[in-house]
């Protein structure tokens, strides 16, 4: 379901999975509200368990990036208690390359409520997810 140009967003029942496809690069607050409205959708299904697609968009800069790590973790808590919460970031090699020792360094907080983790094959990140 397109909810602007910039994202899609999908639900797999069968796999209680959220896919978010962004379909472009994304201003901040573009950003911002493409993650408030996956949680929207992912919210009556308790859907902790989502795929990024970030090859379109490339990477959120720093600012963003802290803030899908911090408030945004919050909202996800607080939104889907039940719920095994994952993120499987599928992106490109070299923006892969960037994002892992960038997770590493800004993701300070305990990984039990939060799982992050970074791909470059979708299958892949659907076998994380699932598994």
């Amino acid at each position: 379901m397109p909810i602007a140009d910039y994202v899609l967003l999908s639900y797999r029942s069968d796999l209680r999975l959220l896919i978010m496809r962004w379909t472009r690069v994304a201003t901040s607050a573009e950003h911002r509200a493409g993650y408030r409205e996956a949680l929207r959708l992912a919210k009556p299904v308790q859907a902790g368990r989502w795929l990024i697609d970030l090859r379109s968009r490339g990477l959120a800069d720093s600012t963003d990036l802290l803030w899908i790590l911090h408030d945004f973790r919050a909202e996800l808590q607080t939104a889907l208690p039940a719920a095994v919460r994952r993120i499987a970031y599928f992106t490109t090699p070299y923006h892969a390359e960037l994002l892992i020792p960038r997770l590493q360094e800004l993701n300070t907080v305990a990984a039990a409520d939060l799982e992050i983790r970074v791909f470059v094959e979708e299958a892949s990140a659907y076998s994380w997810l699932t598994g």
